[in-house]
């Protein structure tokens, strides 16, 4: 039976509330990768509305783990169908009973072990998470698993080595050492920054296309008055020797 967020910050001490208990990132590498995680899909769908990112944040489930705080939450995480609002954790019982649709755990030297099995095992039996992947930023050892039934099974990869992400409609693939959302059409999905790169990339082509055109239209300007004035010296030559021009029409 679930109880209540105030029920249970009643029974906590001030300092312990339902806030994020989850510790600093293992690196520099992984805090960027989360990063480019985030930023990126935030961008993609910036006109929705309907779903939630969990990066580095705290999953509550049960009173058992508020008592034994063992769980650490996932490094990101998806909940889709709900609304997009700041969380400071991610309360199951005050969430209609949601738990992630997927989760990617990046994996370190002191996680791995954890992310392979017993959080595998979690998300797969407590959670039903219906995709789970895990993702080394050091080694780049990449997994992913569908659950089918009440088991997950190996995602196979495709020829690129990108694994198909149904929840996300969306490949996840290794690019230059980090792992990226892919269309399915091959497509690489930008962070905001690579966006607002490709934008004015595509502005200073645009213009410079636009001056090419004035300088080859002023260009084939010149021309045509160079010709006209040899026209014009020629014509007047005939007319010195006695010649009308326009009777060689």
């Amino acid at each position: 039976m679930f109880v209540t967020a105030q029920q249970l910050e009643q029974q906590m001490p001030d300092a312990t509330r339902l806030l994020s208990d989850e510790p600093e990132m293992e690196s520099s590498l992984h805090y960027m990768q989360l990063l480019l995680l985030v930023t990126s899909l935030e961008w993609l769908w910036r006109d929705q509305n309907d779903f939630f990112i969990g990066a580095n944040l705290t999953i509550y489930f049960s009173r058992q783990q508020l008592k034994n705080r063992e769980f650490r939450g996932p490094d990101f995480f998806l909940v889709k169908d709900t609304e997009k609002r700041p969380r400071t954790s991610w309360v199951v019982w005050e969430e209609d009973g949601n738990y992630p649709d997927l989760i990617i755990e990046l994996l370190s030297d002191s996680t791995a072990k954890v992310d392979r099995n017993l959080k595998k095992s979690l998300y797969e039996s407590r959670f039903r998470t219906p995709e789970y992947f895990w993702f080394s930023p050091e080694s780049l050892e990449f997994m992913g698993f569908k659950l089918v039934g009440k088991q997950y099974q190996e995602i196979i990869p495709n020829e690129q080595r990108w694994l198909w992400s149904e929840v996300l409609n969306l490949y996840l693939g290794v690019e230059n050492a980090k792992l990226r959302y892919f269309t399915s059409e091959g497509e690489l999905v930008p962070t905001p920054e690579e966006a607002a790169t490709k934008i004015q990339q595509e502005a200073q082509a645009a213009q410079n296309q636009a001056l090419e055109a004035e300088r080859q239209a002023r260009e084939s300007e010149h021309l045509l008055t160079s010709e006209r004035e040899k026209v014009q010296i020629l014509a007047e030559k005939l007319r010195s020797l006695g010649i009308d021009p326009d009777s060689l029409a």
